[in-house]
Parts: structure tokens; sequence; C-alpha cells
């Protein structure tokens, strides 16, 4: 019997399984969910585990936010491998000694990859050349050149737990590989290096501690239905937990439901600004213009509970 879809708004920060695309991920809580609309709001590669916010129904108006948030990392790396994929389930490249590295060498590698760097994408990845996946084509053995993109390493710290290990903690800008990162790392350290383990702690104002396994929702819709995994849906505004909050009267509400700019006394930063009546409830994203009017971004169809 087909599953009976149903419209749920929410967010479930998944805890995302070691060989899972994100893809696979969230086709799979979507189910489980039994959602009508769903989607991801950046992808994991499958060597990667932790947070994948995952956004249902209206909470989707909101993913574009979460797509252009910072991240946050934690990696181990092999120190003296370079491989093909920049992780260790890739072909060797080379091999190098390690050598004897002190606090001190790892730190001054560590500085000249913080802040505004410029960063050569690797072939294994999902960006597309002449609409063609780049990852596609390097399983073909075919190299494109890749233009350098600037990305912001906002904070890079690492420490030795083995002789050829590396804890990283890492917190980035959008568009930041953390493969890349560490090979110039271990170019930096003069020894390679490439990913052996990458778990993401971090996503905006998401961190790892509201997370849920794959296996434990399994589990609830075994014991309940997809309604027993209601209770891991975060409300929308949770995603912009970390931007300003704007109070709307009732006449301002009701103008800019119907998608008019009103004016706020006090509002001062640009936004996104999170937009609420005088009840509380989350009517949506603004945005402050020029003339001091705050205007909608994107509008939730019907009144959404904070």
């Amino acid at each position: 019997m087909p599953i009976q879809r149903r419209d749920i708004d929410g967010i479930i920060l998944l805890d995302k399984p070691l060989g899972w695309s994100s893809n696979q991920a969230l086709g799979r809580v979507k189910y489980l969910l039994a959602a009508r609309k769903a989607g991801h709001t950046g992808s994991l590669d499958p060597l990667a585990t932790g947070l994948l916010p995952l956004c249902f129904g209206q909470a989707t108006k909101v993913s574009g936010w979460l797509l252009d948030a910072d991240k946050r990392y934690e990696a181990v790396a092999r120190l003296g491998v370079v491989t093909r994929t920049g992780d260790l389930e890739g072909e060797v490249l080379r091999e190098c000694p390690v050598p004897a590295l002190s606090a001190t060498a790892i730190e001054r590698a560590c500085a000249g990859l913080r802040g505004e760097i410029q960063q050569v994408p690797p072939m294994y990845s999902a960006l597309k050349h002449e609409g063609r996946r780049l990852y596609e084509l390097a399983r073909k053995g075919v190299e494109v050149e890749r233009p350098a993109r600037a990305v912001t390493v906002h904070a890079l710290t690492a420490s030795l737990i083995a002789p050829d290990r590396l804890r990283i903690q890492v917190r980035c800008s959008k568009g930041t590989y953390i493969r890349t990162l560490v090979e110039d790392l271990g170019e930096a350290l003069g020894c390679g290096a490439t990913v052996a383990e990458l778990r993401r702690t971090g996503h905006g104002a998401f961190d790892a501690a509201d997370m849920v396994s794959l296996a434990t929702l399994e589990n609830a819709a075994d014991a309940a239905g997809p309604q027993g995994l209601e209770r891991w849906l975060l409300p929308a505004d949770r995603a912009l937990a970390d931007r300003p909050e704007v109070r709307l009267d009732a006449a301002s509400s009701r103008f800019l439901r119907q998608g008019q700019p009103v004016f706020v006394a006090g509002v001062r930063d640009t936004g996104p600004l999170r937009l609420y009546d005088p009840q509380g409830t989350f009517l949506g994203v603004g945005q402050l213009q020029d003339d001091g009017r705050v205007a909608p971004r994107r509008l939730f169809v019907s009144p959404v509970s904070c």
C-alpha cells in the first residue's frame, strides 16, 4: 500500500551515518516521516558523519540561509600520505616520511591557512564543469582546470594524537573543502596528509548536541509510525537563531503577510531578520531596506508557532 504523504513543517538535525550520501539520508528520513516536501542544506561526503540539517515543508524556505552559514568540523588527518581523493579511500599517490612535529611547527602551519584563503576545489567534488559533476569526470580519469575560490577559515587548530595522526578542528565559511585544507596543511608540514575521519559538528546556529541518529529515528518509526519522529522536529526559526528578532504589531503583521514592507522602530541590522507577530508566531524572514522599512523575503503560507 503506498505511503500517505503529509504536510509536516520543521527541521531534523540528523547525525548522518558513515557511508551514506546526503541525498540517501534525506530520502530515508523523508520516508520515515512520511513528509511531502523535504530538502537538505548542503551535502556531506559519504566519508563524513555528523550534522546534516534536514528541512521539511515550510522549513525548506530557510534552507538558503543554512546553505550560506558557517560550518564546524572535526577531522583526523593521516600524515605522510597523499591520495587521489583526499581521503583514505582513494588511490595512494605519494608517501613521505613524517618528521618529528613540534606544537610550534603545527601552529605555524595552521596560521598560514587561517583567514581568507584561495582554495582550489578537488576533482572529487559535486561542482559542475560543462554540466558534469567533477567527481564523475574524476572517476573516468579526467582532470580539468578548476579556478581557485576565496573561502574563509575562521578558526583552525591541530594537535598530534599519534606520530602520523593529527586531530583538526575547523570553523569555516561555506564552500570550504576540508579535504583540500588537510592536504594544504600536510604540504605546509612537509609530509603531505589526507583525511582519515571527518565529522561536521556545527552548522550555523545548530550544533551537535541536538543531533539524532538514523537508527534512533528508525526505531521511533517502528514503534509509533511517522508521528514518532515529530519529537525531533525543530521550528524553522531555529535556523536563524543567531539573527536579530523583530516583533511586529498587529497592523504591521497584517501588511507584512500581504507582502508589503513596514516601518519598524529601532531596527538597525539589515538582515536576515526573524519576524514575529504580537503572539510570538514566526511569520518569516525579512530584510531592512534603504528607506528604513522592513520588507518580507520569505513568508510562511500559514502561521507557524515558534
